[in-house]
């Protein structure tokens, strides 16, 4: 397998990982940079031509609710789960779950 074809599966192995991980640092409220320094803080390396067109996304969605603040000299948009992105990160947090213990023996043999 070329490095190539590797970087192809990783990326498609993570696209719905960072649903997940972007989803559940958003219990809590954070403007772009604080929220990719969170999940880098916790070993999710997401660049921001990735993180930033999630979270739009995401937001179009009504997963996320967010808002202007001023913060450190400038205004920030802020983003926090919404009332339905709290239930569905219940719902992919259970199915993420339930994917892991059925995952975990088939990747011991």
């Amino acid at each position: 397998m070329t490095s190539a074809q590797l970087d192809k599966m990783r990326l498609e192995l993570r696209r719905g990982v960072l649903v997940l991980a972007v989803l559940s640092s958003l219990k809590a409220p954070h403007y772009g940079y604080s929220l990719r320094k969170q999940l880098q803080d916790a070993g999710i390396d997401i660049d921001e031509g990735t993180l930033y067109p999630l979270v739009r996304r995401l937001a179009d969605q009504g997963l996320l609710d967010s808002e202007w603040r001023q913060g450190e000299g400038r205004e920030r948009r802020y983003y926090q789960l919404s009332d339905v992105g709290a239930d569905l990160l219940v719902q992919l947090t259970q199915e993420w779950q339930q994917l892991n213990t059925a995952l975990g023996p088939l990747l011991e043999h």
